[in-house]
């Protein structure tokens, strides 16, 4: 089963980064928060990827392009060019990187994946959010629900500390509680081919129309995660990232 992963938008809430990078390049622990993603669906042996490419897209091909000589050491003959690879490890895995348009929205870019891929279930989600989750119990989760599509709900992370108040007086203060009320989407979807007939057009969101179609469809399951996901949409979310990374408590950190 091949895995989509969606690199194309503008992440403009993260302008302090993205200016000269697209968003899933943004790095954490000296790696681009793609290559954690990837990593993700990698350890439990999906390791074919489609990237949907956008804004400032050459990045991410340059990036993987060069990929096998960033990771091993390199004896480079100036005269006739000729490049020697020595150690180093490069992951097993085959990307394919798909340049689905500047203006495309991310409706639009599932649709280039789904007819990319064909009459395959594929795997999906977006370029800047990490988790723990058990893939396999997530197509598990799918097969048994038959429905055309399943999102992974989760719990948001709480923005600020929690405090529990007695009479007036503070009885307990949370520092940042990683769970905050109800559910959302936290992407890592699975999607039955015909779901790319649920989106009209190149420029219609996937989370507007075609998710609200296939929910009054009964097409839309539901996997609840209750454990770890945090996406990347500030410099405060880079920063607790890494600070968890560099503590060596990255609870993403599943390989």
């Amino acid at each position: 089963m091949k895995v989509a992963i969606l690199a194309g938008g503008l992440g403009t809430r993260l302008s302090e980064e993205t200016t000269v990078k697209p968003k899933p390049m943004v790095e954490v622990g000296g790696k681009p928060i793609l290559w954690h993603i990837m990593n993700i669906y990698a350890s439990f042996g999906y390791k074919e990827f489609v990237i949907a490419l956008g804004y400032k897209g050459e990045i991410i091909k340059d990036y993987f392009l060069n990929y096998h000589y960033r990771s091993h050491d390199l004896t480079v003959n100036l005269k006739t060019g000729t490049v020697e690879i020595h150690n180093g490890r490069s992951e097993d895995w085959v990307v394919h990187l798909l340049d689905t348009g500047l203006d495309s929205s991310t409706g639009g870019r599932v649709k280039k994946v789904a007819e990319f891929i064909g009459n395959e279930t594929f795997m999906m989600t977006y370029g800047d959010g990490v988790s723990n989750i058990n893939i396999n119990d997530l197509v598990n989760y799918h097969q048994q629900q038959g429905r055309l599509a399943t999102v992974t709900a989760v719990r948001p992370p709480a923005r600020f500390g929690g405090l529990g108040i007695n009479e007036n007086f503070v009885a307990y203060f949370t520092e940042k509680p990683h769970t905050g009320e109800g559910w959302i989407s936290g992407g890592y979807f699975v999607l039955e081919p015909e779901i790319a007939n649920y989106i009209p057009d190149y420029v219609t969101p996937w989370e507007t129309s075609p998710m609200e179609k296939l929910v009054a469809e009964g097409q839309l399951a539901a996997y609840q995660h209750t454990d770890f996901w945090q996406c990347m949409d500030t410099l405060r979310d880079v920063n607790q990232l890494e600070r968890l990374w560099q503590d060596g408590n990255a609870p993403w950190k599943i390989w």
